[in-house]
């Protein structure tokens, strides 16, 4: 059972007059995390350095309107579909289904509607839990049946955030759901992750066409800069040229887990700031992890602590199915049919700094 108090406080009022509350969690291994319902976002995440200093290592923005615009995705959950879909089209029992193409030709994190500029339902915000729920209509951003979500937060006594996802249909669909949070272990609004050592549980990945859809190769990350199967500095190999790290302005791609546990959540990469001592772990029973290195992340956001944000200065690692697995029959399926429960669990854990 998770470990940990809640309380709420005012956090703003949307354009169309609905009050949004922001929710903290503190647990009783020392951290916390603050959401609030818009998006379902995690606006901060505070966690002791190696001197017991705690900092916020989630970037973030300072009002709610600056969260309320499409395209932003700072600790949101994504959907119906995390990643990118093919010209924004799929079959689906012999019918095409077409979706907004809102990142280039290609549909992106559900569309400019998507699930991180839905306002959700609490169900609940107590016993250490808060409890979104949302109802994404039939049809909602081009996606077939009404598909009723729930995400469940909590903090355990090991300093996890635990995020745990449930959907149902009423008629065949598609879900990839996960969180966006971009992560700096140094503090919000530091500077650079490349300094920062990533670890990750993945032999493989997925390479992508110059539009960043997997051209559907499953392809070996040995002898590559994609090799993160030792403890690598994420600056390291960066700037080496390769054709993939061209493509996307750095790394933008999925990794394709070892050893994956089914319904338990197995070890997907460990990220250390050797300055603060700072470590995140992250498990999860998804088949794929999205390593996202900020690269678009241009100077133009003023976060959460007064500075901006430029490229380089996160690290996004986004627990999910595979990109474009509708179109894939090779990958992982993201079909979900009536009767069925999705289910999924990443936990974002933060042991003992070093």
């Amino acid at each position: 059972m998770p470990a940990s108090s809640i309380d709420k406080q005012p956090f703003g009022t949307l354009a169309d007059g609905s009050a949004v509350d922001r929710y903290r969690l503190t647990g009783d291994g020392g951290i916390e995390v603050e959401i609030i319902p818009l998006g379902g976002i995690v606006t901060a995440l505070r966690v002791p350095d190696c001197d017991g200093k705690f900092a916020n290592v989630v970037l973030g923005l300072p009002r709610l309107e600056d969260y309320a615009v499409p395209g932003r995705y700072f600790g949101a959950i994504i959907g119906r579909y995390a990643n990118r879909i093919a010209g924004g089209r799929f079959e689906l029992d012999g019918t095409e289904v077409r979706l907004a193409a809102n990142n280039g030709p290609n549909a992106l994190h559900g569309g400019p509607g998507g699930f991180n500029q839905r306002l959700w339902r609490v169900d609940s915000a107590g016993d250490g839990r808060l409890v979104l729920a949302y109802r994404s209509p039939d049809g909602e951003e081009g996606y077939p049946g009404t598909l009723d979500v729930t995400v469940t937060y909590s903090l355990t006594p090991d300093n996890g955030l635990h995020i745990d996802y449930r959907a149902e249909t009423d008629r065949t669909t598609v879900v990839n759901l996960t969180n966006h949070s971009f992560f700096n272990l140094a503090g919000e609004g530091s500077g650079s992750i490349e300094g920062h050592e990533l670890m990750l549980n993945a032999s493989r990945y997925t390479p992508v066409d110059r539009t960043s859809i997997p051209t559907g190769e499953i392809a070996p990350v040995a002898g590559t800069p994609f090799d993160f199967t030792t403890p690598t500095r994420i600056g390291e190999r960066l700037r080496a040229g390769h054709p993939q790290l061209v493509t996307t302005r750095g790394y933008d791609h999925n990794f394709v887990i070892d050893h994956q546990g089914g319904d338990q959540p197995v070890l997907a990469a460990r990220v250390v700031d050797p300055v603060s001592g700072r470590i995140m772990e992250v498990l999860t029973t998804e088949p794929g992890v999205q390593v996202y290195t900020g690269n678009y992340l241009d100077g133009t956001l003023v976060g959460s602590g007064g500075g901006t944000y430029r490229q380089g200065d996160a690290l996004c690692l986004e627990t999910q199915h595979f990109p474009d697995s509708p179109n894939r029959p090779e990958f992982p399926s993201t079909r979900l049919n009536p009767g069925e429960v999705f289910r999924s669990t990443t936990i974002y854990r933060f042991p003992k700094p070093v």
